[in-house]
């Protein structure tokens, strides 16, 4: 994994509000988006990466939960992580 425990840090911090808050839906989202980045740019090098493409797939459905999860619960959060992420144009 190309994400360093500081960095994990760093996000869980930002999207979280504390190191320790692994389990938001906002922390979660923002990690899977930070990998989807990293294996998109490595999938736009390496096109016959299979694997890759298979957890980049994975990876963006786990993340489409988390956000249907926050539309039913919380609209406001669901807007707020969006904008914040610039997951829509």
């Amino acid at each position: 994994m190309h994400l360093s425990s500081e960095d994990k840090k760093k996000i869980f911090e930002q999207y979280g509000k504390t190191a320790t808050n692994t389990g938001s839906p906002e922390s979660q989202i923002a990690l899977f988006t930070a990998r989807i980045n990293h294996i998109t740019q490595h999938l736009k090098i390496n096109k016959k990466d299979k694997s890759a493409e298979l957890n980049l797939i994975k990876m963006v459905g786990k993340r489409r939960a988390l956000l249907d999860y926050l539309t039913k619960n919380d609209v406001y959060r669901y807007r707020a992580i969006i904008k914040e992420l610039e997951l829509r144009k």
